[in-house]
């Protein structure tokens, strides 16, 4: 009786155990050792299945170029079966290509759809994409105050670009006004992770600054730090 209820344990547990494996964290472990050609056999079954984020991120590792030969129209496909189910990281790589022009004819309309798409999902990344759209006038009338607002939430979600593009405006007063402590807190949250822009700026705005000056926006970086990015705009 005891070796029976043994027998029926542990084979509970082998199913629990082979229950619990997920292919798509399969992939996700396999790309991230670098080993793009078993990430690319987990996705492709699942992305052909209909699995969204296994989409996106085959259509990432053909725009890639990893793990198959790069190929914009497949990633453009894979991305618009995501996209289409409402990844918001699916919608804003479509903006990108058609924004680029990148496998598809260069469409700043199409660009502006699935970047605005993304954004009011929350994808910083998207967010700051359409900020940029605003503050070039490229696919839509210029508007600066739209393009920080854009900016704005994109920064607050820790996006490096924004941050930079927001110091911008401040530094030059763009429909806000110029203030280069805040114009050189915002470079120097960028710079802090990294952004060539974001290091390039805070050196240029530093060069301008008096020591109180700098003093002041160092503390105003560290308190927004604290505050994780929150009010701090």
């Amino acid at each position: 009786m005891k070796r029976t209820l043994l027998i029926t344990m542990t084979l509970l547990l082998l199913n629990a155990g082979t229950a619990c494996a997920d292919p798509f964290d399969d992939a996700t472990a396999a790309y991230k050792r670098g080993d793009y050609v078993t990430a690319v056999a987990k996705l492709r079954p699942l992305a052909a299945q209909g699995n969204a984020s296994a989409q996106y991120n085959f259509g990432m590792m053909y725009d890639k170029g990893q793990g198959v030969a790069q190929d914009d129209a497949a990633a453009i496909k894979w991305y618009r079966l995501a996209a289409a189910q409402k990844h918001a990281g699916a919608q804003h790589n479509l903006g990108i290509m058609y924004d680029k022009g990148q496998g598809v004819t260069q469409d700043d309309a199409a660009a502006i759809k699935w970047y605005r798409l993304a954004a009011a999902q929350g994808d910083a990344g998207a967010q700051r994409s359409l900020g940029v759209m605003y503050d070039k006038g490229q696919g839509v009338a210029q508007d600066v105050a739209a393009a920080i607002k854009w900016y704005r939430l994109a920064a607050a979600q820790g996006n490096a670009g924004a941050q930079s593009n927001l110091g911008v405006m401040y530094a030059k007063g763009q429909s806000v006004p110029q203030d280069i402590v805040r114009a050189h807190m915002w470079f120097s949250l960028a710079a802090a992770t990294g952004n060539a822009d974001g290091i390039k700026y805070s050196n240029i705005a530093a060069a301008r600054m008096t020591p109180q000056q700098m003093a002041q926006a160092q503390q105003m970086t560290r308190d927004c730090q604290t505050r994780n990015l929150k009010g701090c705009d």
